[in-house]
C-alpha cells in the first residue's frame, strides 16, 4: 500500500513537469492546464482514484507556498498598498460570502443560510499561487501585481475563519455577530503575534548561532510549518502566522545570509515550490470524477447550472467591490488624494477580473466533515464540493486564460516610477563607495601594480556612465545600442570557456573537483549576464 501510494505520488510529480513544459509550449500558464490535464486524466477508465484528506493539504502545501509568496513580497510596497489590500482581503471576503449564501439560500431547495455562508467562505478567496503564475510573464502595473499578491497573502486566513464559523453554527446551531466577531479578531491577532514571535526566534538563530549555507536553508524549510503547526495548535489562524513570519524574516534576511545561502536557498525554493504548485493543481483536476459520483439527489445538469451561477456571481460581486473600493475613498478623505495618484479605470478592471480561486477554496470544502455532531451525515456536502469545482475550474481557466488577451487590449502604460533612473543612481552609489574604498585603502597598489589600475579604472568608467545617464547627456542611446551585443559577447566567451572546460574533463588528467569548482564560477557568471 505505501508503495503504490509513493508510486502514484512520484508518477504525478514526473507529468507535472511533463505538463509544465508542454503549457510552456503552447504558452498557457501551468496551473490552468494541469487542472484541465487532471480533468482528463481523471476520466481515463481505469485510473486509481486520487482522495484528498483536507488536513493533508493544508499541512503540506498550505505553509510553504504562504511563505514563499510571503517571502518575495516587498514589506515596503505591502506597507504602501495596506488599504486597497485591507479592503479586498478582508471586506470583500465578507461581502462575497454573505451575497454567496443568500444567493444560495434562496436558488438551492433546502440550502439553508448557514450552509451558505460556509459556502461563501470557502470560494472568497482567489488563489496567491494561481493569480501569480497567471500573471507571471505579462506585462502588468507593479501597483497591480502588489495589490494582487498582498490580497493573496491575507484573503486566506479571514476566509478560513468565515469557514470556521459557519461550519461551527451547523455544528452547534447557535451563533452571535458579537462572539463572532471578536473571535475574528482573536484568531488573525493572534495567529499574527504567533508567526513573528516564531520569527524571532528563527532570526536569532540565523543572525548568532554559527549556521552553515545547509542548516540556513533547513531552517528555511521548516520555519513555515512550525509557525503554521503552533498556530493551529493553540486554534489561532495558521495562516496570518506563516504570512506575517515570512514578511519578517524576508524583510531581515539580508542581516543573516551571505551569498552561498541565497543561492543554495533561492534553488532549493524554486523546486520545492513549483513541484507543490504542480501538484496542487494536477490533484485539484483529478477530483471531479469522485465528486460527481457521489453527487447523490442532484442532477449533474442541475448542480452545474448552480457552480455556473454562483461563479459568475463571484466575478460580477468582485467588480462591483473592487471600483468603489479604488475610488470612494479618495472623495472621502483630501489626504489620500494629495498622496495617491487616481487610478485609471484600465488598472482597476484588471484587478477586478484577476479573481482566480484554487487550492485553499477545494481544501475547504474537503475539510467540511461527513456527518454532524449527533451522527447524522453532513447535508449537501458534496454538492459544496461539487460547486467549488466548478467555481476554480470557470474562474480559473475563464478568467485565467482571458488575462493576456485583456492585457493586451487594455494596453495599460504604467506611469512612470523612475525605475530606470532609481536603478543608475543605485549603481553609481555602488560604485563611488568601491571607489573611495580603493582610494583610500590601497594607494601604494594603485601606484604600481597595473591590476589595481585596471579596476579602479572600471569603476571610474561605472561612475562616469551613471553621471551621463541620470543627467540624460547623448551618451544614452550608444548604451542602449551597445549593451545588448557587449552582453551577447559576454555570454558567448562564457559558452567558449565551458567547452574548454568539457573537453579538460575528458582528458581525465585535471582533478574533477577543480572542474566543478570552475564550472559552477561560469553558471554563476552567466546566471548574472542573463538577470
Amino acid at each position: 500500500m505505501i508503495l503504490d501510494n509513493i508510486f502514484l505520488i512520484l508518477t504525478l510529480l514526473f507529468a507535472v513537469s511533463m505538463l509544465a513544459m508542454l503549457s510552456q509550449k503552447l504558452r498557457i500558464s501551468y496551473p490552468i492546464f494541469l487542472v484541465l490535464a487532471g480533468l482528463v486524466i481523471g476520466f481515463i477508465p481505469g485510473m486509481p482514484a486520487v482522495s484528498l484528506n483536507p488536513d493533508i493539504v493544508f499541512l503540506i502545501f498550505l505553509p510553504p507556498l504562504l511563505y514563499s509568496a510571503a517571502w518575495n513580497t516587498s514589506w515596503k510596497d505591502f506597507w504602501q498598498m495596506r488599504r486597497p489590500i485591507s479592503l479586498l482581503s478582508i471586506g470583500l471576503v465578507i461581502f462575497t460570502s454573505t451575497a454567496v449564501a443568500f444567493l444560495a439560500h434562496a436558488m438551492i431547495p433546502g440550502f439553508s443560510l448557514a450552509l451558505g455562508f460556509l459556502l461563501g467562505g470557502i470560494i472568497s478567496p482567489p488563489d496567491a499561487v494561481a493569480a501569480t503564475s497567471v500573471l507571471q510573464g505579462l506585462k502588468v502595473p507593479k501597483r497591480v501585481v502588489t495589490i494582487l499578491e498582498g490580497e493573496s497573502l491575507i484573503n486566506d486566513a479571514s476566509s478560513l475563519i468565515v469557514f470556521r464559523f459557519a461550519l461551527a453554527v451547523m455544528m452547534t446551531g447557535q451563533f452571535s455577530f458579537v462572539n463572532a466577531s471578536t473571535q475574528f479578531l482573536l484568531v488573525a491577532g493572534l495567529g499574527l503575534l504567533i508567526g513573528l514571535a516564531i520569527a524571532h526566534v528563527v532570526y536569532a538563530v540565523h543572525r548568532f548561532l554559527p549556521t552553515t549555507p545547509n542548516i540556513d536553508t533547513a531552517l528555511t524549510l521548516i520555519s513555515p510549518y512550525l509557525m503554521y503547526l503552533v498556530a493551529e495548535h493553540f486554534h489561532y489562524s495558521g495562516v496570518m502566522a506563516v504570512v506575517s513570519g515570512g514578511l519578517f524574516l524576508s524583510y531581515r534576511s539580508h542581516e543573516v545570509f551571505n551569498y552561498s545561502t541565497r543561492i543554495q536557498a533561492y534553488s532549493v525554493w524554486e523546486v520545492l515550490v513549483f513541484l507543490l504548485n504542480g501538484l496542487v493543481f494536477i490533484l485539484i483536476g483529478l477530483q471531479l470524477p469522485q465528486i460527481i459520483h457521489s453527487l447523490g439527489g442532484y442532477s449533474v445538469g442541475d448542480a452545474i447550472l448552480f457552480g455556473l451561477i454562483i461563479s459568475v456571481t463571484t466575478v460580477v460581486i468582485r467588480i462591483i467591490w473592487v471600483f468603489p473600493g479604488a475610488y470612494i475613498p479618495r472623495i472621502l478623505f483630501p489626504s489620500i488624494r494629495k498622496t495617491e495618484r487616481r487610478p485609471g479605470w484600465k488598472p482597476v478592471f484588471l484587478v477586478a477580473w484577476s479573481g482566480m480561486r484554487g487550492v485553499v477554496s477545494l481544501a475547504s470544502a474537503l475539510a467540511v466533515p461527513l456527518t454532524l455532531t449527533n451522527g447524522e451525515l453532513f447535508p449537501q456536502r458534496n454538492l459544496i464540493l461539487f460547486i467549488t469545482f466548478i467555481v476554480i475550474l470557470f474562474t480559473l481557466v475563464f478568467q485565467g486564460l482571458s488575462l493576456p488577451w485583456l492585457i493586451r487590449k487594455l494596453d495599460i502604460q504604467e506611469p512612470d516610477n523612475n525605475e530606470g533612473e532609481q536603478l543608475v543612481a543605485i549603481k553609481l552609489r555602488l560604485a563611488e563607495a568601491a571607489l573611495k574604498h580603493l582610494e583610500r585603502n590601497y594607494v601604494t597598489e594603485l601606484e604600481s601594480i597595473q591590476a589595481y589600475e585596471r579596476i579602479k579604472d572600471r569603476y571610474k568608467r561605472m561612475v562616469d556612465n551613471s553621471h551621463k545617464k541620470l543627467l540624460h547627456e547623448d551618451g544614452d542611446r550608444v548604451a542602449e545600442d551597445f549593451l545588448p551585443r557587449y552582453r551577447q559577447m559576454l555570454l558567448e566567451l562564457v559558452e567558449v570557456r565551458r567547452k574548454v572546460l568539457y573537453g579538460l574533463y575528458c582528458e581525465k588528467i585535471y582533478s574533477d573537483e577543480l572542474i566543478r569548482n570552475k564550472e559552477w564560477e561560469l553558471d554563476l557568471e552567466e546566471a548574472r549576464l542573463n538577470e
